[in-house]
């Protein structure tokens, strides 16, 4: 499929640096036509997969005549089925991804990510869908396969612009009811979200047998906290500001991040989502490299 390159927001040396690089799906998926990802379903495909025993009914053309020979048993070839991938894009866009480095927002890294990966998804074939999670979970794009429905997708992930309180639980938990067929969920946020709200919100997808990656977007002071005078600090998803004296409050908040991270660490332990966190001054491109060298399949032996 022939794609046309019209967003800003797009890199074409990335996209060409990262097109020999594939997307792969870490579950087996299920599609609706031919494609590069393993199925649940047994197929035809070239990859044997196992062995089981014959059963009166079976394609006696797919009998191992050399496991007769060794066992006096009949038994079935199988082999993996290959399906296409549907890839959901969740994006936050609540008020706190307009945080901004070097006049790089958040959201801005978001776009790159997310358009990055959608405009490789479509290239090799798969489905691309894209649901923003602000305030409420306001836009939904399901997933679907043409040059036209990623330029929808990536005309309304340049749209976005954040705003007001997260609503990403909810987009989360909807999305896992919504979306009726195991899809790759790619969630893209600052994650401003209680640690076991998370939990719930990735036990709900694994349950709903979806493959989850989520990019956890930090930008660098948040970490740090090295002011080293009194600041205004506001809350850019509608809260009250707050006047305070980094020196003073400093040691508090580098204790409660340490909790919140470890915390996090623990959800992302439990229930084994593909987490990447990611400093927003980082080369998004050299993340999205080991995003994908990550999950490319080891050949087996």
């Amino acid at each position: 499929m022939a794609l046309q390159l019209r967003r800003d927001y797009l890199n074409q040396k990335v996209l060409e640096r990262l097109s020999t690089l594939q997307l792969h799906a870490r579950l087996p998926m299920i599609g609706s036509v031919s494609g590069k990802h393993r199925s649940p379903i047994r197929g035809s495909s070239l990859e044997f997969a196992e062995y089981r025993k014959y059963v009166p009914g079976d394609d006696t053309r797919r009998l191992d005549w050399r496991a007769y020979a060794r066992n006096d048993r009949y038994y079935i070839k199988e082999f993996e089925a290959d399906t296409n991938l549907r890839m959901c894009l969740i994006v936050d866009t609540s008020g706190s991804m307009g945080f901004a480095y070097n006049g790089t927002s958040k959201l801005d890294y978001a776009r790159r990510i997310g358009g990055t990966l959608a405009y490789i998804a479509a290239l090799q074939g798969d489905a691309v869908g894209l649901y923003c999670a602000g305030a409420r979970f306001h836009k939904e794009i399901p997933p679907k396969r043409s040059a036209t429905h990623l330029s929808a997708v990536l005309d309304e992930l340049g749209a976005a612009e954040p705003s007001g309180e997260t609503g990403l639980a909810e987009a989360l938990h909807e999305t896992a009811e919504r979306v009726p067929q195991r899809a790759l969920i790619i969630v893209i946020s600052d994650l401003f979200i209680d640690p076991e709200v998370a939990r719930n919100c990735f036990e709900h997808l694994r349950f709903r047998k979806h493959d989850v990656a989520v990019f956890h977007l930090i930008e660098q002071n948040e970490l740090d906290f090295e002011f080293d005078r009194p600041m205004r600090f506001v809350d850019m998803e509608g809260g009250e500001p707050i006047l305070a004296d980094p020196v003073i409050v400093g040691e508090q908040y580098r204790r409660a991040l340490e909790v919140y991270l470890e915390s996090m660490n623990e959800v992302i332990r439990d229930t084994e989502i593909d987490y990447h966190r990611v400093c927003i001054h980082e080369d998004y491109g050299d993340v999205l490299a080991k995003f994908l060298l990550g999950r490319t399949p080891k050949k087996r032996k």
